[in-house]
């Protein structure tokens, strides 16, 4: 078996094309929706990230404005930066990058970012949302490693899905997501015994580790979806994902690649929220 590989760049370009109608109308209507960005420091990966989501917004005619604030910003000016983001009604979505320089801290940047205007899905009152199943602002990995698996026709109902890895940014809100649409969902991370007996188990395998090639050929069943969310570097330079890309591929069914996979998913799910807030505040507004 040979899988098939899950072309995040092509699926990104649908929705994308979808979403740039919806602004073209909401534009029609008199509502431009817009994004503001906060990027503090000199991270390069985190300049790199902040470019393209700029790229994308301009592709699908979003309004976006971006802050850069130096290394040494204090956490208090930063707070300040996002109230005053708040105030601006034709900014309907506000993402600060991370991560932060290590004095600030990002709990108390993500909590003073209003719910409303909170497009990554981070504060805790879209977390809790998330949890008990009502309408929210939902992160846009997991959102973006939904609608991948979504492409493949599959149907989620009854499925068994393990996730590696339990973060806050991807592990935990995927197996919400996915417990949504009626999958069995088990969770594995650095303490889970007997990794391999577990992942073989998965339907669908969705890893977000950040640990190099960690997953072999061992650890998958054949004809499982498997989902690398893992982005790292190698010291050659070479990027690859947390699954042994090409051994998985002879026993997976779909696979996504890395670069090329979940990242452009990520982006998009970013452009729909925005897009998503931007008509709840005119609906708002206009009540």
């Amino acid at each position: 078996m040979t899988a098939t590989i899950i072309d995040g760049k092509a699926v990104a370009r649908s929705l994308r094309e979808k979403i740039a109608e919806e602004v073209k109308t909401l534009k029609q209507n008199g509502i431009v929706p817009g994004l503001a960005v906060v990027l503090v420091g000199q991270d390069p990966a985190s300049h790199s990230y902040v470019k393209g989501k700029i790229k994308a917004c301009e592709e699908v005619g979003i309004h976006s404005e971006v802050l850069y604030l130096a290394e040494e910003t204090s956490q208090a000016e930063l707070l300040q930066t996002i109230e005053q983001l708040n105030k601006k009604t034709n900014i309907h979505g506000i993402l600060v990058q991370l991560p932060l320089p290590p004095h600030i801290s990002e709990e108390a940047v993500l909590e003073v970012i209003p719910a409303e205007k909170d497009v990554d899905g981070f504060h805790p009152l879209n977390v809790g949302n998330l949890a008990i199943g009502r309408d929210t602002y939902l992160p846009c990995t997991p959102h973006g490693i939904v609608e991948l698996i979504k492409w493949t026709g599959t149907d989620l109902n009854g499925k068994h899905v393990v996730v590696v890895g339990r973060s806050n940014i991807v592990g935990k809100p995927v197996s919400l997501l996915l417990l949504q649409e009626n999958a069995t969902v088990t969770m594995c991370h650095s303490r889970t015994r007997d990794l391999p007996a577990l992942t073989r188990q998965a339907d669908i395998l969705v890893v977000a580790v950040g640990k190099p090639q960690l997953i072999g050929k061992e650890h998958v069943s054949p004809g499982a979806i498997v989902i690398d969310v893992g982005v790292n570097r190698l010291e050659s330079g070479k990027l690859v994902g947390d699954v042994r890309f090409d051994e998985v591929a002879e026993v997976a069914s779909y696979i996504t690649p890395v670069p090329g996979g979940v990242g452009p998913m990520t982006i998009t799910m970013l452009l729909a929220n925005t897009v998503k807030a931007a008509k709840a505040q005119a609906a708002a507004a206009s009540k």
